[in-house]
């Protein structure tokens, strides 16, 4: 999505009001189009299906040439079924009231016979594991957005949208900055009324992002002349690219449609990724698939808190765990509530009633712990907030502080997390937990990768002998997402074999080719030094840098490094 793909890649395509004319939306997103060139356009290459999750082995790499319409039905009949590979645990449980509620507002065309269709179709059915644990994750959140996309007369289609966006995972973050389920950057997410400040990002609101999403689904739709799948590839193309596209394909307006027109790599994919998911999920036995039961009931609720709320107390208050409740609130970044608002919380609809009276029975008082603090001589507000994991602002309001100006002796009320509160249950707590957690499972700080023009994560983790949906979660993106030149990409791998430095390609499992692009400021040995190479090394295996006194921003080299002893 561009919306939702891995980068601010829009240029601010997404930043055109949904109040402009369509004439001025037009025109400003074909001035804007031009923003995203290191992209290919189809049929040179094609992403491997699936946000999370890895390629079938039986797919190629390399995408078909381009099809016009009619054209890119499977080359040879294949037996879909048969191709399933067994599972050993499978949910024994029959598909219930919320599939049926949902499969009834299904109104796209599945296209099931188109190739492309057809192999995203392939690999899910080849991974049903993988479709009940997204189907489980979605379960607090589905009643919700069926409800919404019904009110709004959208097909519900896109109840599954966020299974190739994030894999219903709301905390999914991406290298381009996208977050939550339906994967807005920040640009987008400010159009669309999405607050991203210390205290939270409401792009892991499940409620906001579900509205904006649906609003800029919307918006699309409209331009597009009510098409649907044109406007789901602007989701996650840009509306820029999308109209370039269509002006380039020179063809007459009524035989434009998203099947007749050249992509971008990822958009090529997208579209049939939510086609075939959408078939999955109308015709589970079909496929020998067996969705969780699921009830046609929402699992939480809405309860006003009154005001700013310790998350730790509220999980407690509610009879919850931390992880639960961060969990159906995935907005906040730190240990409460948003001090502005709004001041709600989603609750187990079980644990609502005792939740609304432990409210009533909790002194204004105790809503936050609050510590206090002695000024000492070269405090400042700012280095006190660090301390205390809080803002400035906050401590200013608490201590009714108009300035900057503190005085060391005197003391100040701080409101802090409680002595008991989890703070890896929150998102930048996830973060660093999950980095740590890497490294102690691999022993080893990662290899960093800097990602060079016209590579892909498909082609990266064939480089490196990983899978694409590990090089996807170590580096907390989706395998549907833009690479740019220039990004790091950190890569684990279990074997951490020493590899001696030599002068030519070695055929160690472990050593890997790296196309390196020279960044300002860097010499032969600051770059030696941080593949853990020599520069002799570098020199051998690059004749043009030999006897050359300097390097130069721009130049690209090769090398080969040992990705299981790279440090930095």
């Amino acid at each position: 999505m561009l919306l939702a793909t891995n980068t601010e890649r829009s240029c601010s395509l997404h930043m055109i009001s949904p109040v402009f004319s369509n004439a001025a939306a037009l025109l400003a997103c074909l001035a804007l189009a031009g923003c995203m060139t290191n992209e290919s356009v189809l049929p040179r290459s094609e992403i491997a299906p699936e946000q999370n999750a890895p390629p079938s082995n039986v797919l190629s790499p390399t995408a078909p040439e381009l099809m016009r319409k009619g054209e890119d039905a499977p080359t040879e009949p294949q037996d879909i079924e048969a191709q399933r590979v067994s599972v050993e645990s499978k949910i024994d449980v029959q598909p219930a009231d919320m599939w049926a509620r949902m499969r009834s507002g299904f109104t796209l065309p599945r296209e099931t016979d188109r190739k492309r269709v057809f192999n995203e179709l392939r690999w899910y059915v080849n991974h049903p594991e993988y479709v009940a644990r997204v189907a489980r994750r979605a379960g607090p959140h589905l009643h919700y957005i069926i409800g919404e996309l019904e009110r709004r007369e959208v097909p519900l289609e896109f109840a599954l949208l966020p299974i190739v966006e994030s894999a219903y995972d709301p905390f999914a973050y991406s290298h381009g900055r996208a977050a939550g389920l339906w994967q807005f950057i920040p640009g987008t997410a400010r159009v669309y009324g999405l607050k991203i400040d210390w205290w939270q990002d409401s792009r892991r609101d499940v409620r906001a992002s579900t509205t904006a999403a649906i609003d800029y689904l919307e918006y699309l739709h409209k331009m597009f002349d009510g098409d649907w799948l044109l406007a789901l590839a602007a989701y996650n193309a840009g509306q820029g690219n999308v109209l370039n596209s269509i002006r380039r394909s020179n063809l007459p307006k009524d035989e434009v449609d998203f099947w007749s027109i050249e992509v971008l790599k990822e958009t090529y994919t997208y579209v049939p990724r939510l086609l075939a998911i959408s078939e999955i999920f109308a015709n589970p036995e079909k496929y020998h698939i067996t969705l969780p039961d699921m009830e046609d009931k929402p699992y939480w609720e809405v309860v006003e808190t009154g005001g700013q709320l310790d998350l730790h107390k509220a999980a407690v208050m509610a009879g919850i765990s931390d992880e639960e409740l961060y969990t159906l609130n995935p907005a906040f970044n730190q240990w409460a509530t948003h001090p502005e608002g709004p001041h709600e919380l989603l609750i187990p609809i079980s644990q609502a009633a005792q939740f609304r009276d432990a409210l009533t029975d909790l002194p204004a008082t105790e809503r936050l712990s609050w510590k206090r603090h002695k000024i000492r001589y070269g405090e400042s507000l700012g280095s006190i907030a660090k301390k205390y994991r809080t803002t400035v602002d906050t401590i200013r309001s608490a201590n009714e502080i108009s300035g900057n100006t503190i005085r060391a002796g005197e003391s100040l009320l701080i409101p802090a997390a409680s002595p008991n509160v989890d703070y890896t249950m929150t998102s930048k707590g996830r973060l660093a937990a999950r980095q740590a957690s890497l490294e102690n499972k691999y022993g080893a700080e990662p290899a960093i990768y800097i990602v060079q023009p016209g590579d892909s994560l498909w082609e990266i983790s064939r480089k490196f002998d990983v899978g694409m949906r590990e090089l996807a979660k170590w580096n907390g993106m989706g395998t549907t997402g833009l690479l740019h030149p220039g990004t790091e990409l950190k890569i684990f791998k279990h074997n951490k074999s020493q590899v001696t430095g030599v002068a030519k390609p070695m055929r160690n499992r472990q050593v890997r080719r790296l196309n390196y692009e020279v960044r300002s400021g860097e010499s032969l040995s600051k770059i030696a030094s941080k593949f853990n190479v020599s520069v002799q090394n570098i020199v051998a295996w690059n004749k043009k840098v030999d006897g050359q006194k300097y390097i130069h921003p721009g130049d690209r080299l090769t090398l080969y490094v040992d990705v299981t002893q790279l440090i930095n």
